[in-house]
């Protein structure tokens, strides 16, 4: 076990494309981190920087107390679980798992010992007989994360391992993969781009785009102070509502004024909008803070709405609403509410946990487009 350090990393391909920009982090000893961001936002090429399947173009890499920037693969002590499983398809489940062994000239005796103890944890017992061929997808990926444990690596590096699955075992395995780290307590770095995947897995989570690092931060720190609209509208299940509006202010009171309708600006926020007074702001709604029902002492946050579509998901729905100008608003309510689309509802927007964004700030690149309030004022 092992931490991973990554300082003023950076990747560049021959023909000039610059994949990674300056990546610092710091994963601790026994963290599980996840990279996630869009696809061709540098997270697998970090990954394979760690691996040593890429080479690095500048900055260095720690494992351990060692830099390894120059050490091969297979001397980093890393076990690495890729998206295809990379399995020898002439080779039984047992050989699978044991092959890594046998090239470091191990004893048969303890590959063996290490092979059956990897399948008891996964529930794999019963295949080490097997053919790749003769299993199922998630047995496929109990396979090749066993030949990673067996490894007894300081760290793991797992590439969309999840990505192969339909959406019901892609669930199990999910939670297979979270019990498995909290048995063996292993350094492991995470890549998806599947923000559900980040958010329940990941100690830490690393959020990336264009090969920089956005936010890194816990689950639901980043989920509750995004840094910018870039996170805010990446993480979440619909994605976060982004309202056009401008700020005015009557007396005391600073409104959140859209056009066809007006929200109050909550107190926690009113210091730091007060100087964007007159200025367009965007204002961050996250679709279950949106209520068919009055919320508690709350005024001046009501919002008429059209129904355009409702999606029916069990005990939740979600309705995809018009207000104003904006026509791609959704709100997930209780499934229990009764409309219709083409009707008429008033919706309340829970004020206490809505975001504002400067609408002209670059979104680019780390520390731009921030939000404008703080979060020492949320507290």
């Amino acid at each position: 076990m092992a931490q991973v350090v990554l300082k003023d990393v950076v990747k560049v391909y021959p023909n000039g494309f610059q994949a990674v920009h300056g990546f610092n982090l710091d994963i601790a000893d026994r963290q599980f981190v996840v990279f996630v961001g869009p696809s061709g936002c540098g997270k697998s090429t970090t990954l394979r920087m760690i691996a040593g399947l890429e080479e690095i173009s500048d900055g260095t890499i720690a494992i351990g107390d060692r830099v390894v920037n120059d050490v091969a693969p297979k001397d980093r002590n890393i076990a690495m679980v890729f998206q295809n499983y990379a399995l020898y398809p002439h080779m039984s489940v047992y050989k699978n798992m044991a092959f890594g062994l046998k090239l470091r000239r191990m004893a048969k005796a303890e590959i063996d010992q290490k092979v059956r103890h990897a399948a008891k944890i996964l529930g794999i017992e019963s295949l080490l007989e097997r053919k790749p061929k003769q299993l199922s997808g998630g047995q496929r990926q109990r396979v090749a994360v066993g030949r990673a444990i067996v490894r007894d690596p300081a760290c793991f590096l797992f590439d969309e391992p999840l990505s192969n699955l339909d959406a019901k075992l892609r669930v199990e395995m999910r939670a297979e993969i979270k019990k498995l780290h909290m048995q063996l307590q292993t350094t492991t770095v995470y890549v998806t781009h599947d923000q559900e995947e980040a958010m329940t897995l990941g100690d830490r989570v690393v959020v990336m785009k264009d090969g920089w690092i956005m936010q890194v931060g816990s689950p639901l720190d980043i989920y509750r102070h995004p840094v910018n609209r870039f996170v805010a509208g990446f993480l979440g299940t619909p994605p976060m509502n982004f309202i056009d509006g401008t700020l005015t202010q009557e007396g005391s009171q600073i409104w959140f004024d859209e056009g066809a309708f007006r929200l109050a600006v909550p107190g926690w926020a009113a210091d730091d909008l007060a100087g964007k007074v007159g200025s367009p702001v965007v204002m961050g709604i996250r679709p279950e803070t949106l209520s068919e029902k009055p919320i508690a002492g709350q005024a001046d946050n009501a919002l008429a709405v059209t129904v355009n579509v409702v999606e029916t998901l069990g005990d939740k729905m979600d309705l995809y609403l018009t207000a104003g100008g904006h026509d791609h608003l959704v709100a997930r309510v209780d499934a229990r509410l009764e409309t219709q689309p083409n009707t008429t509802e008033t919706m309340h927007v829970d004020l206490e946990r809505v975001h504002f964004f400067d609408p002209d700030a670059d979104d680019g690149a780390p520390g731009a487009n921030l939000c404008l309030e703080t979060e020492k004022a949320r507290a």
